[in-house]
Protein backbone atom coordinates (compact mmCIF):
# COMPACT_ATOMS: atom_id res chain seq x y z
CA UNK A 1 0.00 0.00 0.00
CA UNK A 2 1.06 3.55 -1.18
CA UNK A 3 1.80 6.08 1.55
CA UNK A 4 3.09 8.94 1.76
CA UNK A 5 3.92 11.41 4.93
CA UNK A 6 5.40 14.87 4.71
CA UNK A 7 7.01 16.47 7.44
CA UNK A 8 8.89 19.52 8.35
CA UNK A 9 6.42 22.55 8.28
CA UNK A 10 5.81 24.64 10.82
CA UNK A 11 5.59 28.16 12.10
CA UNK A 12 8.49 30.45 10.78
CA UNK A 13 8.79 34.55 10.40
CA UNK A 14 8.74 36.44 7.21
CA UNK A 15 11.96 35.96 5.60
CA UNK A 16 12.54 32.29 6.60
CA UNK A 17 13.15 28.73 5.51
CA UNK A 18 12.16 26.06 5.41
CA UNK A 19 12.35 22.20 4.23
CA UNK A 20 9.82 19.90 4.38
CA UNK A 21 10.05 16.31 3.13
CA UNK A 22 8.15 13.52 1.60
CA UNK A 23 8.58 10.00 2.31
CA UNK A 24 7.25 7.10 0.65
CA UNK A 25 6.26 3.78 1.26
CA UNK A 26 5.11 0.87 -0.72
CA UNK A 27 6.44 2.65 -4.20
CA UNK A 28 9.43 4.59 -4.89
CA UNK A 29 10.42 8.11 -5.99
CA UNK A 30 12.66 7.28 -8.60
CA UNK A 31 11.50 8.16 -12.53
CA UNK A 32 7.87 8.89 -11.00
CA UNK A 33 6.07 12.10 -11.75
CA UNK A 34 5.51 14.10 -7.91
CA UNK A 35 5.30 17.36 -6.74
CA UNK A 36 4.19 19.52 -3.91
CA UNK A 37 1.17 21.46 -3.64
CA UNK A 38 -0.39 23.90 -1.39
CA UNK A 39 -3.59 24.73 0.26
CA UNK A 40 -4.53 27.58 1.94
CA UNK A 41 -7.92 28.73 3.89
CA UNK A 42 -10.61 29.06 1.90
CA UNK A 43 -8.60 28.45 -1.22
CA UNK A 44 -8.48 25.90 -3.90
CA UNK A 45 -5.19 23.33 -3.70
CA UNK A 46 -2.77 24.51 -6.40
CA UNK A 47 0.61 23.11 -7.46
CA UNK A 48 3.73 24.59 -6.13
CA UNK A 49 6.16 22.61 -7.56
CA UNK A 50 6.68 19.52 -9.44
CA UNK A 51 9.45 17.30 -10.79
CA UNK A 52 8.87 14.49 -13.76
CA UNK A 53 10.17 11.42 -14.48
CA UNK A 54 13.35 12.28 -15.88
CA UNK A 55 13.92 14.92 -13.40
CA UNK A 56 13.28 17.95 -14.90
CA UNK A 57 11.71 20.76 -12.87
CA UNK A 58 8.94 23.04 -12.58
CA UNK A 59 7.51 25.62 -10.40
CA UNK A 60 4.52 27.63 -9.95
CA UNK A 61 5.78 31.74 -10.22
CA UNK A 62 5.25 32.36 -7.23
CA UNK A 63 7.53 29.29 -6.14
CA UNK A 64 9.89 30.09 -8.44
CA UNK A 65 13.42 31.50 -7.28
CA UNK A 66 12.68 30.55 -3.76
CA UNK A 67 11.75 27.05 -3.78
CA UNK A 68 13.62 23.89 -4.62
CA UNK A 69 11.72 19.97 -5.54
CA UNK A 70 14.28 17.57 -5.09
CA UNK A 71 14.62 13.91 -4.37
CA UNK A 72 16.92 11.61 -3.23
CA UNK A 73 16.08 8.04 -4.47
CA UNK A 74 18.46 6.62 -1.72
CA UNK A 75 16.62 7.67 1.14
CA UNK A 76 12.99 7.44 -1.21
CA UNK A 77 12.53 10.79 0.08
CA UNK A 78 11.04 14.14 -1.86
CA UNK A 79 11.94 17.59 -0.32
CA UNK A 80 11.23 20.50 -0.86
CA UNK A 81 13.33 23.74 0.07
CA UNK A 82 11.25 27.03 0.77
CA UNK A 83 13.31 30.60 1.09
CA UNK A 84 12.42 33.86 1.27
CA UNK A 85 9.26 33.13 2.84
CA UNK A 86 6.44 35.37 2.59
CA UNK A 87 2.93 35.34 4.43
CA UNK A 88 1.13 33.81 1.47
CA UNK A 89 3.19 30.68 1.20
CA UNK A 90 1.00 29.97 4.27
CA UNK A 91 -0.81 26.99 3.47
CA UNK A 92 -1.02 22.75 4.20
CA UNK A 93 1.25 21.99 1.68
CA UNK A 94 0.81 18.08 0.35
CA UNK A 95 3.13 15.45 -1.40
CA UNK A 96 1.90 13.56 -4.33
CA UNK A 97 3.55 11.00 -6.89
CA UNK A 98 1.51 9.54 -9.62
CA UNK A 99 2.05 5.51 -10.24
CA UNK A 100 1.73 3.73 -13.80
CA UNK A 101 0.64 1.95 -15.89
CA UNK A 102 -2.39 4.62 -14.98
CA UNK A 103 -0.81 6.98 -13.38
CA UNK A 104 -2.96 7.16 -10.52
CA UNK A 105 -2.41 9.91 -7.89
CA UNK A 106 -1.75 9.40 -3.96
CA UNK A 107 -1.43 12.17 -1.59
CA UNK A 108 -0.12 12.85 1.99
CA UNK A 109 -2.48 14.37 4.44
CA UNK A 110 -0.11 17.52 4.34
CA UNK A 111 2.25 19.34 6.86
CA UNK A 112 1.20 23.22 7.76
CA UNK A 113 3.53 25.62 7.19
CA UNK A 114 2.55 29.27 8.42
CA UNK A 115 4.66 32.44 8.08
CA UNK A 116 4.10 35.32 10.11
CA UNK A 117 5.30 38.77 9.62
Amino acid sequence: QVQLVESGGGLVQVGGSLRLSCAASGTIFSNKPAGWYRQAPGKQRELVARILSGGTTTYADSAKGRFTISRDNAENTMYLQMNSLKPEDTAVYFCNVRLPPYYKEYWGRGTQVTVSS
